[in-house]
């Protein structure tokens, strides 16, 4: 893979886990309106957007294994820490949209 290969990558990276983070957020924003059916659409879209980064990354991990690594750039560790960042934001939101439906169906 050469660096113009590796740099379309990480970019595809960095851009699927930013539409899941922004998917996720929307879907929070939404939850604390009270509308959980939209919330769950938003959160369906952002496990769509993590999925694609996590292929990507998936593939990337493979070549390695089969002895084709990818140069190891800064572009490549921001689209990874950009992944994991949205994986775990991901999981926590999730888990408070669940705290306010709870909230909601409390009240």
């Amino acid at each position: 893979m050469d660096t113009v290969d590796v740099e379309t990558v990480a970019m595809q990276v960095i851009l699927a886990a930013g539409n899941a983070r922004s998917e996720a957020y929307e879907a929070l924003r939404l939850a604390k309106q009270g509308d959980f059916a939209a919330a769950e659409q938003r959160m369906a879209n952002s496990q769509r957007e993590l999925s694609v980064a996590h292929k990507i990354q998936t593939e990337l991990i493979q070549a390695e294994a089969a002895g084709r690594p990818t140069p190891l750039g800064l572009l490549m560790v921001h689209a990874q820490d950009h992944l994991m960042t949205a994986m775990s934001e991901q999981l926590l939101i999730q888990e408070i949209i669940d705290l306010h439906r709870r909230l909601q169906e409390r009240q």
